[in-house]
């Protein structure tokens, strides 16, 4: 009998005749990213006559920013934090609004020393802020912050940011940054060698022989939940082979709920596709959103996987412009459909990426199929 209390994460399937689309149980917007466009949106209307700025891009999404941007807002940096707009320019009289990736505490003091009113419009989703609450937790309890994140991106500088500020910290990327930060917890690397490898990555007075005998794992919401989850586990059986199991709780402490649950449906969902029978897949998201590459990193594990922005990037039947998110660059290829009936498409989104940005994708992808019943006429049928 089927456990009622658990998500149900089994595909759609939208029957066109010709053509199949396999939808993802869950994708597209989540609670933070839909609750900062909305108060995006709205500092525009309530601020007319003034400069408003947003810190870097609003959410992963080109087409979101762009629309943004033609209503008049303008960007302070870039994704990497790159200054578009010096600091000297923004004054108290301007609007800034802080991100759904939220920001870190020297730019939010930068800015209230100036006069800014950050929180007015401040769209720091709610799980960002679990993570942050979670992490000082953590300091105060002596325990010694793991970051699973990428480096560079918003979201980490500020989880980073603000554990820093109540206990030692560092940032691990992936499973085998992970395991070379293990070897300094068994004593099998020297301190000199620590500094080295994990420059800039590490808090203010981190002391290896001191701040790896208690450690906790948060992450950057957009990672791979999996993959947390097995840097937690990996980070806990090191812990246990040092100090025993019977003292693990003193070492090691447990994090688990801190994984956001939009990515986690996302991603679970994501999984059930890969159970799919299917002759490719298409993945509608910015190219430089983190949970988006994620999706195409699980889908590739078993598709011919097309990373695209929007539905312009299908050219026609016979040709599709997409992005290599590990090379991070655009690739052609032609002949992507395949000639067969039907056609099987796995169609999902990142959590930055608007439903209509999908809706699209979905009915130029249909339009290539004269022979196929119509999406309207499919749906009367529910």
């Amino acid at each position: 009998m089927k456990d009622l209390r658990k998500q149900d994460f089994t595909p759609a399937i939208l029957d066109l005749g010709a053509v199949q689309f396999i939808l993802a149980r869950h994708f597209g917007f989540c609670y933070g990213v839909e609750n900062a466009i909305e108060i995006s949106y709205r500092a525009l209307e309530e601020s007319e006559g003034k400069k408003v700025y947003l810190l870097s891009q609003m959410i992963h999404n080109q087409e979101v920013n762009d629309d943004l941007i033609s209503r008049g807002i303008k960007f302070i940096m870039d994704t990497d934090g790159s200054q578009f707009i010096p600091w000297q320019e923004i004054t108290k009289e301007d609007v800034v609004i802080i991100p759904a990736f939220g920001t870190t505490l020297e730019v939010e003091h930068l800015l209230l020393d100036k006069g800014v009113e950050v929180q007015k419009y401040n769209t720091t989703c709610p799980f960002v802020e679990k993570v942050w609450n979670r992490a000082e937790k953590l300091g105060n309890d002596k325990y010694t912050i793991i970051i699973h994140g990428k480096p560079k991106h918003e979201e980490t500088k500020a989880t980073f940011s603000h554990s820093a500020r109540g206990g030692a910290s560092i940032i691990v990327r992936d499973m085998e940054e992970a395991q070379n930060l293990s070897n300094y917890i068994l004593g099998s690397k020297s301190r000199a060698e620590f500094y080295e490898e994990f420059a800039g990555r590490y808090s203010t007075g981190f002391d290896v022989d001191l701040h790896l005998q208690r450690i906790g794992v948060v992450n950057q919401t957009t990672m791979l939940a999996t993959e947390t989850q097995s840097i937690a586990d990996f980070f806990k059986q090191i812990m246990v082979s040092k100090y025993g199991n019977e003292n693990i709780k003193q070492h090691f402490a447990d994090t688990r709920d801190t994984l956001c649950y939009a990515t986690n449906d996302n991603q679970e969902s994501t999984y059930q596709l890969l159970e799919s029978d299917a002759d490719l897949a298409i993945v509608v998201g910015g190219y430089n959103s983190s949970n988006t590459s994620h999706i195409v990193e699980l889908c590739e594990r078993r598709f011919h996987t097309y990373f695209i922005n929007s539905d312009s990037e299908i050219k026609s039947k016979a040709e599709i412009h997409h992005y290599n998110f590990e090379r991070k660059q655009k690739l052609i290829t032609h002949e992507f459909l395949p000639d067969k009936n039907p056609t099987k498409i796995i169609l999902t989104s990142g959590a930055s990426c608007p439903d209509t940005l999908v809706d699209r994708v979905l009915l130029k992808l249909a339009g290539y199929f004269p022979e196929a019943k119509s999406v309207e006429a499919v749906l009367k049928q529910f």
